[in-house]
């Protein structure tokens, strides 16, 4: 097994490229170098890309940056790469606490941020939508409108039939927000968590490609996917962490033994997830 090959799709599920102030492209190189092939790049915070959104139609150019990254970043594939896009949950802070808006108005403007967003994924520009809400102390007005947001991206989600990508607390039973999605249409295994420990009740996790999270996932015997939240910041190198990480860590676990969960995590759980072949995307 070369370095570049791994003999079979890689997919770091969740990882953000700005090629106008950090890597782009190279990150990208990076990843396909030590063997990877296929990624979801997630936009970055509206207010990262120098929008500070007043209207929902603001989020358009963020989303659109973000179609140019993926279509640069499959250029450099051996697979490919598709857009996840969204509102950040934080943005409601930076909304309430920092331009005075209220809950309700925060609330309004990123729901109508998603409506944007399921623009993309309707006509197949986009394949799954991000939302969630704070993984900080927030107050109740603050929560419930966080709340009332991921449930719109659920609904949203079922209407599209797509996945959502959830931002939220750290946890390992969120069985009341994969509830919230059964509930409009979404089923559970649809629902994923962003930045996920080795164990997670209700949505599906995708998990931070630690050493001892990982191991974890892998004996568990479940779905589940590998990410690295890679942000892609001149100012934080390698945060959270690397691109070449889930590569590297995925040789790691085929080395220790973990084959079919690389198979569960690289090819089985993308396709219930997301209705994407890793292995048929992937030229040989």
């Amino acid at each position: 097994m070369s370095d570049g090959d791994l003999g079979m799709p890689v997919l770091d599920n969740h990882l953000h490229l700005d090629p106008r102030h950090a890597r782009g492209v190279e990150a990208v190189k990076d990843f396909a170098r030590v063997g990877g092939t296929h990624l979801l790049v997630v936009n970055k915070p509206s207010w990262h890309l120098g929008v500070e959104a007043d209207e929902p139609e603001d989020f358009r150019a963020v989303f659109a940056e973000t179609l140019d990254a993926v279509a640069d970043a499959t250029a450099a594939l051996p697979g490919r790469a598709w857009p996840v896009l969204g509102v950040h949950p934080g943005l409601i802070s930076r909304l309430v606490d920092e331009r005075g808006f209220s809950p309700a108005e925060a609330r309004d403007l990123m729901c109508g941020g998603l409506d944007v967003a399921a623009e993309f994924v309707a006509d197949g520009r986009a394949l799954a939508l991000k939302s969630g809400r704070p993984h900080y102390d927030v107050s109740d007005a603050v929560w419930d409108a966080s709340n009332a947001v991921t449930r719109h991206a659920f609904e949203l989600g079922a209407e599209h039939g797509c996945a959502v990508q959830l931002h939220t607390e750290a946890s390992e039973d969120l069985t009341e927000l994969a509830e919230w999605a059964e509930e409009r249409g979404l089923p559970a295994h649809k629902v994923v968590k962003h930045y996920a420990g080795g164990r997670l009740r209700g949505p599906t996790p995708s998990v931070m490609s630690e050493k001892d999270r990982l191991r974890t996932a892998a004996e568990a015997g479940e779905p589940f996917l590998m990410e690295t939240d890679f942000v892609d910041d001149p100012d934080r190198p390698g945060m959270v962490l690397g691109p070449k990480t889930v590569p590297r860590r995925t040789r790691w676990l085929l080395e220790e033994g973990y084959e079919d969960a690389m198979r569960t995590a690289h090819v089985a759980t993308p396709r219930e997830v997301y209705g994407i072949d890793t292995e048929a995307t992937l030229e040989r």
